[in-house]
C-alpha cells in the first residue's frame, strides 16, 4: 500500500506540475497521469471509494499518512489547505476524461474548495466529490480535553483491532499525536494535567494516553523538536500493544504473579513491536520504542535479546513515562502516591531502571510541586496546581478548592503564586483524602 500511495500521489503531483509547463495533453503530462490513474485501479480491485486529503495539515491517501512528507505530498497538502478542501473522493468507474477536467480545474487556481463539487458537478464530473472543510464549533474544537478524548478513541479503535487479530491503520494515531505535540508545545502542561484522569475499568488504554502525553512532557524537558515529540509520542501510545497477546486474566490480575505469569507478561515488547512494525507508516524508532521500553536504563530488563539500544535515548524517556503513570494509578494491588512522592520515586530508580538525566531534566521542569497535585497553603487553604512556570518552577498557580475552615468551595478560584508576598505551599495532599478527582479541574 505504501508504495502504491506514493505512485498515486506523485502521478497526481507531477501532473499538476506538468500542466503548469506545458499545454494539455503534452506526453509528460500524460505519463503522470496514466500513474496516477493505473495506482488508483489498483486499489478499485478492493474499494469503491479512493480517498484522498488533510489531517492536521498532512497529506493522507486512504490508510496510508505520509508522515514525512516529501514535494509531491507537500505540494498536495499545500493545495487542499489553500482551496479550503478536506480533501477528494475518487469513486470507481473514474474515466479519463474526468481525470483531465479535475487537473485543468486545480490548474486554473481560481475556484474555492466551498464551490469545489458545485465546478465539479458544472463540468459534469460525476466520480470525483470534494470535502469541504469543516467549520463549526464542534469540528473546531482543539482544547486539551478534546485532543485527550480523541487519543482515547483512537487507541480504543487500534486495540479492538489487534484484538480482531487485524492489524490497526496507523493514520487517525500519528495525526492525533501531532495534535498532542502542538498542545504539549503551546500549553506545556495542558495535557499533562489531563494525565491525572484516570479509568480503572480501562486501564490498558487509558494508560496508553498518559504514556504518551507524558512521553511528550519528558521529550519537551529535554529539548526534543517537533518532529522527534511526534516519535516520541506515537511510541508512547502503542507501547502496551502486545498486552492485547496476554490472557487478559494475567493482565488484570490482583496480586503478585507467579514466575510462569511473569514469563508470560515479558513477551508483550517483542508482540507489540511485531504488531507496530507491520502498521503503515510508523517509523523504525517508534517499533524500537514499543520494543525496549522495559529494557531499563542498565539494559538487564527485558527482552535480554533486543540490546544494545544505546542509540534510542526516546525508549529511556517513554520508560520515564511509564513508570510515572504507574505509581500514580490505582490498582488493585497498589495504592497511587501523589505527583511529588512520585517524583521521588523517579530520582529512586534513576541510574538503575532509569536514565538519570532525563529523569533530573522532567523532575526540574515539573518544579516542587508538579501540575496536578493538591496542596495546602500556609493560610490552610487547600488548592490545585493547574500552572508551572516553565521558566521558574517555583512560580506557580493554582485553583482554590477548600477554604481555611476546610469546607468545599462552590466556586474555585484561581491565585498565582509568585512574588515574595505570595502564600506559601506548605504541604502537598493526598486528593483521596478528599474525595478529590483532580482531572475535573481541568479545561
Amino acid at each position: 500500500m505504501d508504495e502504491i500511495a506514493r505512485q498515486i500521489v506523485q502521478g497526481f503531483a507531477g501532473a499538476l506540475k506538468g500542466l503548469r509547463l506545458y499545454p494539455p495533453g503534452h506526453p509528460a503530462i500524460d505519463r503522470q497521469i496514466d500513474t496516477f490513474r493505473t495506482g488508483l485501479q489498483t486499489l478499485f480491485l478492493k474499494k469503491n471509494v479512493v480517498k484522498m486529503g488533510i489531517l492536521e495539515g498532512t497529506l493522507f491517501l486512504e490508510d496510508h499518512l505520509f508522515y514525512q512528507g516529501g514535494p509531491s505530498a507537500d505540494e498536495l497538502a499545500d493545495l487542499f489547505q489553500a482551496l479550503e478542501l478536506e480533501g477528494l473522493e475518487f469513486h470507481f468507474g473514474l474515466p479519463r476524461a474526468e481525470v483531465d477536467g479535475l487537473l485543468q480545474m486545480l490548474a486554473a487556481e481560481n475556484v474555492e474548495g466551498r464551490n469545489f463539487q458545485e465546478e465539479l458537478a458544472r463540468r459534469e464530473i460525476r466520480h470525483i466529490r470534494a470535502v469541504a472543510v469543516q467549520t463549526s464549533e464542534e469540528t473546531a474544537e482543539t482544547t486539551p480535553r478534546k485532543v485527550y478524548g480523541r487519543a482515547l478513541k483512537v487507541v480504543d479503535d487500534i486495540f479492538h483491532d489487534v484484538r480482531l487479530g487485524k492489524i490497526p491503520a496507523s493514520a487517525n494515531a500519528i495525526a492525533v499525536v501531532k495534535e498532542m505535540v502542538q498542545v504539549t508545545l503551546s500549553e506545556p502542561y495542558a495535557l499533562f494535567a489531563l494525565s491525572m484522569l484516570k479509568d480503572y475499568d480501562n486501564y490498558t488504554f487509558t494508560h496508553s494516553v498518559n504514556v504518551s502525553v507524558i512521553a511528550l512532557a519528558v521529550g519537551r524537558a529535554c529539548g526534543q523538536s517537533e518532529e522527534q515529540l511526534r516519535v516520541l509520542g506515537l511510541g508512547g501510545l502503542l507501547h502496551d500493544l502486545g498486552k492485547l497477546k496476554i490472557d487478559h486474566r494475567i493482565i488484570n490480575k490482583p496480586g503478585r504473579l507467579t514466575s510462569q505469569e511473569f514469563e508470560e507478561i515479558k513477551t508483550h515488547p517483542r508482540s507489540g513491536a511485531d504488531i507496530a512494525h507491520q502498521m503503515e507508516g510508523i517509523p523504525p524508532e517508534v517499533v524500537k520504542i514499543v520494543l525496549g521500553h522495559h529494557l531499563h536504563y542498565d539494559r538487564r530488563g527485558y527482552p535480554g535479546d533486543a540490546t544494545p539500544w544505546e542509540d534510542s535515548p526516546m525508549t529511556d524517556m517513554v520508560a520515564i513515562a511509564d513508570t510515572y503513570d504507574a505509581i500514580t494509578t490505582l490498582r488493585s494491588y497498589q495504592r497511587p502516591v501523589t505527583p511529588r512522592k512520585a517524583l521521588d520515586k523517579l530520582r529512586e530508580l534513576a541510574g538503575t531502571v532509569l536514565h538519570p538525566g532525563f529523569v533530573q531534566c522532567f523532575i526540574d521542569s515539573l518544579g516542587p510541586y508538579p501540575v496536578g497535585s493538591l496542596v495546602r497553603l500556609d493560610t490552610n487553604e487547600i488548592g490545585l496546581v493547574v500552572w508551572v512556570d516553565t521558566s521558574d518552577p517555583d512560580s506557580v498557580a493554582l485553583k482554590i478548592l477548600f477554604d481555611a475552615d476546610g469546607q468545599a468551595l462552590e466556586t474555585p478560584h484561581r491565585i498565582d503564586l509568585q512574588g515574595a508576598g505570595a502564600n506559601k505551599i506548605v504541604a502537598e495532599v493526598d486528593p483521596l483524602t478528599r474525595s478529590i478527582e483532580v482531572s475535573d479541574y481541568f479545561d
